[in-house]
């Protein structure tokens, strides 16, 4: 049984920066693959960032390739996304998710659990 929980959202003003964290608990692996997806209103959940169980492989959309970073930390059972350079368009709810099986993964449908999201919300 795994919980992730996300934090560290909040409105910042285009151009800023803002740092997500998701904590695992319970029965976690540090081989799983770790993930960040996001939704905003009446759009669908998209893939934002991945990364590999050691944290040498990360995969990013094209929409936040040289903004954001995605690391993590398997002593504390955490997953981080550094925003900076945020734009409106960044706006939505942004979800933790884990895969423990087969390769790393940008499908949503593909993770395993998810967590309850966090709001992050960019002013013009």
């Amino acid at each position: 049984q795994v919980q992730l929980v996300e934090s560290g959202g909040g409105l910042v003003q285009a151009g800023g920066s803002l740092r997500l964290s998701c904590a695992a608990s319970g029965r976690t692996f540090s081989t799983c693959a770790m993930g960040w997806f996001r939704q905003a209103p009446g759009k669908e959940r998209e893939f934002v960032a991945t990364i590999n169980w050691s944290g040498t492989n990360t995969y990013y959309a094209d929409s936040v390739k040289g903004r954001f970073t995605i690391s993590r930390d398997n002593a504390r059972n955490s997953v981080y996304l550094q925003m900076n350079g945020l734009k409106p368009e960044d706006t939505a709810v942004y979800y933790c998710a884990q895969r423990c099986r087969g390769v790393i993964s940008s499908n949503p449908g593909d993770m395993d659990y998810w967590g309850k999201g966090t709001l992050v919300t960019v002013s013009s």
